[in-house]
């Protein structure tokens, strides 16, 4: 991950738990996440303030919901504001999102737990 990257979201987004090093995230799909969006800004697909926007968007509906806000799901929202985002800009569609979903909870039903998922044809069946 770019360091000048990754220190430019975390100051651009407030929200984003951090220590002295720089982002800290409980797993690493977090971090897988967090990479995906600063790559997607780096190609334009969004800016800063309009992630912003849209993440905040989506914690309140969220907690309008019932999320009780522990901090525990803020990477659950940082995924979905990545869905949202790259479906509303044309990226790709809500239903390509839905199918590799799909793909990926069949490809992990039937992949040993600890090791390592891979999709393969057959699971978009």
């Amino acid at each position: 991950m770019d360091a000048g990257a990754a220190a430019r979201a975390t100051s651009a987004v407030s929200s984003i738990a951090r220590d002295q090093d720089g982002p800290v995230f409980r797993a690493p799909w977090e971090a897988q996440a967090f990479a995906m969006a600063l790559s997607l800004h780096d190609r334009g697909v969004f800016t800063w303030t309009e992630w912003a926007a849209a993440l905040a968007d989506q914690i309140k509906r969220a907690q309008a919901a019932g999320d009780p806000d522990t901090g525990e799901t803020y990477y659950q929202h940082w995924l979905a504001t990545l869905e949202h985002l790259v479906a509303a800009k044309g990226v790709t569609t809500h239903e390509t999102l839905h199918r590799y979903r799909d793909a990926w909870d069949h490809a992990a039903d039937r992949t040993p737990h600890g090791q390592p998922i891979v999709l393969t044809p057959g699971d978009f069946a």
